[in-house]
């Protein structure tokens, strides 16, 4: 789950820019919060990505705890490109991570969340990220 500082804006975010889809979202007015989900698919086959708004509370301390989300795409380079081209905020280019071979790159959400792409083999599950 993520506290987001604009619901909209996120959900924009992560369907627009990641190629994710709303799957559900409800309202809770008694306690002053909005919930979406989103994600490649339903669950349980798919991970499901949870976003909390917590009505006029707009940013967050992001703690020093939390590292990032990471998400499995066939090519991390056409990915970085798809997500440029939809104003997406790429923070490192797609490239071997350090020491190793294989390729990852970041970007960043619209809340200043951490997304890491990285760069899977031939038979995992497909994203729309691609």
């Amino acid at each position: 789950m993520l506290r987001v500082g604009n619901l909209q804006r996120s959900i924009d975010f992560y369907t627009q820019v990641l190629g994710m889809r709303l799957l559900r979202s409800s309202e809770n007015p008694e306690y002053h919060y909005s919930l979406a989900f989103l994600g490649y698919g339903n669950n349980p086959e798919h991970a499901e990505l949870e976003l909390t708004y917590n009505w006029g509370v707009d940013s967050y301390e992001l703690g020093t705890a939390y590292g990032h989300i990471a998400l499995g795409v066939p090519d991390a380079y056409a990915a970085v490109e798809k997500i440029k081209a939809a104003g997406g905020n790429v923070t490192r280019e797609a490239g071997p991570v350090k020491g190793g071979t294989t390729v990852i790159a970041f970007v960043t959400d619209p809340d200043g969340y951490k997304i890491e792409l990285i760069q899977r083999a031939e038979n995992a599950a497909p994203t729309n990220l691609r």
